[in-house]
């Protein structure tokens, strides 16, 4: 299922039909829906923030429920206890020893719905799943199966009783998006076909687990061209030297950059990647992960610092 080869049909008739099941679901947000499957193909972790009631949670439930694969879902809350993620060891009257009952992150779609209304904790709790795909308890490691994602919503921290998300769990999630007020013509969908529209319960999977393992060994094929690698790493590095910066880019965000350039190349049929790849990625891949320096002010967002840098690196040519 290599891009742009004999099975790029196949591989491209996947990737359509994912982001149409989840299009009958959310309303005029193909570039969202279209990036959350990137973070998928490229085995990383999205992070959908945004207002409440605009879809984030439509948005991953109707993700999850188009592959066929194991998905959970966790309620976010204060009280929340790491355990209630990871599981917990019950002692067995029957035979005097601990048993260790497997929690809702052992999934291969793991939905953290309102993720920064748990305490940070709790929060913690995801860190080494996220980045190692393994889960420590009681001493034991246990591996989790491929694919494995985590997909968490949020509401600004702006929003009453929310906690920020630590910067080293930020820097985990390959891609943050925010989806935004509907344009009227969708909002006018929404209403017109409100109760005889496809609804969650309609969603069925359109793709199975091993094509879809098919799809992500696919992107990982991708070739990345020695001049582009260059070009990553002068993104991620222009990061630190920016004046509106206080804590750059990591060499993870220049590798998850790089995943999901592959992925978004894939999905159009490359086998390779072009600059074109990387800045329709890079917004979402990096911006998250900055942070400014207090004086900044209002003067810069963190997308602003990676437009500009889009806009300044020079981008290497074809010879």
């Amino acid at each position: 299922m290599e891009p742009r080869g004999g099975e790029t049909p196949r591989f491209a008739q996947y990737f359509d039909a994912i982001v149409g099941n989840v299009s009958h679901v959310l309303r005029g947000k193909t570039d969202q829906i279209e990036l959350a499957i990137i973070a998928l193909l490229a085995e990383g972790h999205l992070l959908i923030e945004d207002v409440p009631g605009v879809g984030k949670t439509s948005l991953a439930k109707a993700l999850a429920a188009s592959v066929h694969c194991d998905w959970s879902r966790v309620q976010f809350t204060p009280d929340l206890l790491p355990s209630d993620v990871i599981g917990v060891s019950v002692f067995q009257r029957a035979n005097e020893t601990f048993s260790f009952q497997k929690g809702p992150l052992f999934a291969n779609i793991v939905l953290a719905d309102e993720i920064n209304r748990a305490s940070p904790k709790t929060q913690s709790a995801l860190l080494e799943a996220m980045e190692e795909r393994q889960v420590t308890a009681d001493g034991t490691r246990y591996v989790l199966d491929r694919p494995f994602m985590v997909l968490a919503t949020q509401n600004p921290i702006e929003q009453e009783g929310t906690y920020r998300l630590p910067e080293s769990q930020l820097d985990r999630f390959s891609l943050k998006i925010s989806l935004g007020y509907p344009s009227r013509k969708a909002h006018l969908e929404i209403l017109d076909n409100r109760g005889s529209n496809v609804t969650l319960a309609d969603i069925s999977p359109v793709v199975s687990r091993e094509e879809l393992l098919t799809m992500i060994d696919a992107v990982s094929k991708v070739h990345v061209a020695e001049a582009l690698k260059h070009y990553l790493v002068e993104l991620t590095e222009g990061t630190r030297r920016h004046g509106a910066v206080e804590l750059g880019l990591s060499p993870r965000a220049t590798l998850q950059l790089a995943s999901a350039s592959r992925a978004h190349a894939a999905a159009r049929g490359l086998n390779y990647v072009s600059p074109d790849d990387v800045k329709a990625v890079a917004v979402a891949a990096l911006s998250h992960r900055l942070i400014l320096r207090a004086e900044t002010g209002d003067r810069f967002s963190q997308e602003d610092v990676i437009k500009e840098l889009l806009d300044t690196v020079p981008v290497p040519v074809r010879r």
